[in-house]
């Protein structure tokens, strides 16, 4: 037995896998700080009070039974929750109420003040019911409140345990929250009286909870329940704001279709060493969100590495998937929780900042989060930006012709190029997609042959632009180039050189043979470790031409491979991939383009190329290409930073 003990030791220490991070590039990315305002994460003036709301009879939650300064009511979801059998009897015996008398408990934190003061509400996701999810989020309220928000941690670990498909609950209860909100609001005697300001909402929910708040904006502006129009919405809420934090997609889908999410402010994180939801899966949602009515909106989404899930919740901890999942998950390289939570304080308090106190200096760490490197922990961040006045030339999402844009008047072509077709983004995980198409590009300027120096002209890939398009949209000097874009691991074979095909026209004249087709993209057998980059240029009417590099715009990773299991070989069996494809957006004001080409003619532009010139080969995936209005705030909150 003892030397059964003794073998087993290196047998298991064999099955770990050694620590994999990939080099951070943090300090050269985030080197600078040039956004001028305030740092969000510094607490505000307000003193901040607390309070409770509840129903004041709660069997297992002590605070809302005997701490309540406010009493609230019941509701009846049980037509959007349910647990059948045995199970549903536990639930209902450990907590006192069935899904038809759901309680609305609430801890708020709200400054000391007259206000009114916009109202924030965080919900938590799904969770061991026993252990109280909702305390976890204290140190945003606290930070909140010190700025001038109210915020409310929402109580709903009545849907958590051994339960799915009840996101519409949650959404719905939310709802319920606002309800009575409006109450305290207006209730002669409530503490809260007059402090509220129902015409700024924000709702903040994690992981279900991040499902849940876009199910909640769906709800607020319908008047039934999608699946069973026997139940009647009154809502109406002016809700402008939406923060999911490592949210799920699709475990609700109203009347089975996607939930549509329009005209609001959304902010979307996910961190890479995620061990419960592995994938980016809010990213489908990020992509519907759509602006329909000339309103002043944007929506963000930022990729964290080596954030995990449960650290965004300081009672969930940095053990995804419960205490046992601390023997399967690599948490080595985990961030320190304080630095994943400074991340949340920073990033969502300026997204409130910006959305519901209208101070828009803080945009530009949405656009280019270099801006703000004194701010951000030092780690690797992707960021997905588009705003209101967005107008897309070519989202890949309309039609099979590669050639055609999303509207009439875009023209795409490519020069040169190895690789050209469009297709659905995958996630990490086997036989899962992001939802969405992109193009899929690939070049090599290498010619094949003896001389391996020997290269062509830059393979390119255009959008060309209609006088009439560029009219309608007023693409000139006050505006932007806009897309989002990622490398891929791939990388193609060299061109073939040039070859004749005119016939002899001599006697000996004969069908010139064609040129081969180019080898397939392969991939590297080692990491490549070729910086890469390629340029955008511009070219007006006249045919002047300039070009910028995209690496100024935000930075051009290869692939970051991220390993969640502690397992050697466990994430590639587990995903297929080791890393996600997580598109980087880049915003080129057109006049950084006239700096380089004063001659340029920003009222007509012709075209934009995408010139493969800074890389001789490789490939990428490019999406939501198109053209934006430069917002005032656009360089002065940033002293002018290009």
């Amino acid at each position: 037995m003892k030397r059964f003990f003794l073998l087993a030791i290196p047998l298991a220490s064999a099955c770990v896998a050694p620590l994999k991070l990939a080099k951070d590039d943090s300090p050269v990315v985030l080197a600078r700080h040039l956004i001028t305002a305030p740092d969000p994460s510094v607490r505000g003036t307000h003193a901040v009070r607390t309070l409770y709301y509840g129903s004041g009879t709660d069997k297992q939650r002590a605070v809302f039974r005997d701490s309540v300064t406010l009493k609230t009511g019941t509701v009846d979801g049980s037509k959007l929750a349910d647990v059948p059998g045995q199970a549903g009897r536990d639930r209902t015996k450990y907590w006192g109420f069935g899904f038809n008398r759901m309680p609305i408990n609430g801890r708020v934190w709200y400054p000391d003040g007259a206000g009114p003061f916009p109202l924030v509400l965080i919900v938590h996701g799904n969770h061991n019911m026993k252990d109280f999810s909702d305390p976890g989020y204290g140190y945003l309220g606290e930070l909140l409140a010190s700025r001038g928000f109210i915020m409310a941690s929402v109580d709903e670990n009545f849907l958590n345990g051994g339960i799915s498909r009840e996101n519409d609950a949650r959404g719905w209860m939310l709802l319920q929250h606002l309800k009575q909100w409006r109450r305290f609001n207006d209730s002669t005697g409530s503490p809260l009286q007059g402090k509220v300001d129902m015409n700024r909402i924000a709702l903040m929910g994690h992981s279900r909870g991040g499902e849940a708040v876009a199910v909640a904006s769906a709800f607020n502006r319908l008047t039934h329940y999608p699946d069973d129009a026997t139940v009647k919405f009154d809502f109406g809420f002016n809700i402008r704001s939406l923060v999911a934090i490592a949210p799920v997609d699709g475990q609700y889908r109203p009347s089975d279709k996607p939930t549509p999410v329009t005209n609001v402010n959304y902010f979307l994180i996910h961190g890479s060493h995620d061990g419960d939801v592995s994938t980016f899966s809010g990213l489908p949602q990020f992509e519907r969100v759509k602006f329909t009515d000339g309103g002043d909106w944007f929506k963000s989404a930022i990729y964290v590495y080596r954030a995990n899930h449960g650290q965004w919740n300081s009672v969930w901890g940095n053990k995804d998937n419960g205490p046992r999942s601390a023997r399967f998950l690599d948490l080595r390289g985990l961030l320190p929780p304080e630095a994943q939570r400074k991340f949340a304080e920073v990033t969502i308090t300026a997204f409130l900042e910006a959305t519901l106190h209208q101070k828009r200096e803080y945009l530009p760490l949405f656009r280019d989060h270099r801006v703000a490197g004194g701010w951000l922990p030092k780690t690797m961040y992707t960021t997905r930006f588009q705003e209101s006045t967005f107008q897309a030339a070519a989202d890949f999402e309309d039609d099979v012709d590669v050639t055609s844009g999303s509207v009439p008047g875009i023209t795409l072509l490519g020069d040169s190029l190895a690789t050209w077709k469009e297709a659905l983004v995958p996630f990490r995980t086997r036989n899962s997609t992001q939802f969405h198409n992109a193009a899929w590009i690939g070049w090599n300027n290498r010619i094949a042959g003896d001389d391996t120096t020997k290269m062509g002209r830059p393979a390119a890939y255009e959008v060309v632009l209609s006088d009439s398009l560029r009219l309608a949209w007023r693409v000139d000097r006050s505006s932007a180039f806009a897309f989002s874009l990622a490398p891929t691991d791939a990388k193609p074979g060299p061109r073939q050189p040039a070859r004749d095909t005119t016939a002899r026209r001599d006697s000996t004249a004969r069908r010139a043979t064609p040129a081969r087709r180019p080898p397939p993209p392969r991939r590297p057998s080692g990491p490549d470790t070729t910086v890469f980059d390629l340029s955008v240029e511009i070219v007006d009417a006249a045919g002047t031409t300039a070009r910028v590099p995209v690496s100024a715009y935000g930075p051009v990773r290869r692939p970051i491979e991220s390993y969640i299991y502690i397992r050697n070989g466990r994430d590639r069996q587990r995903f297929g991939s080791l890393s996600e494809i997580v598109l980087q957006t880049y915003v080129i004001p057109f006049v950084d383009w006239q700096r380089v080409a004063p001659s340029l003619d920003l009222d007509r532009v012709a075209k934009v190329r995408f010139v493969f010139d800074r890389t001789p080969a490789g490939s990428l995936v490019v999406d939501n290409i198109g053209f934006s209005r430069l917002s005032p705030d656009f360089l002065i909150a940033t002293g002018g930073n290009r």
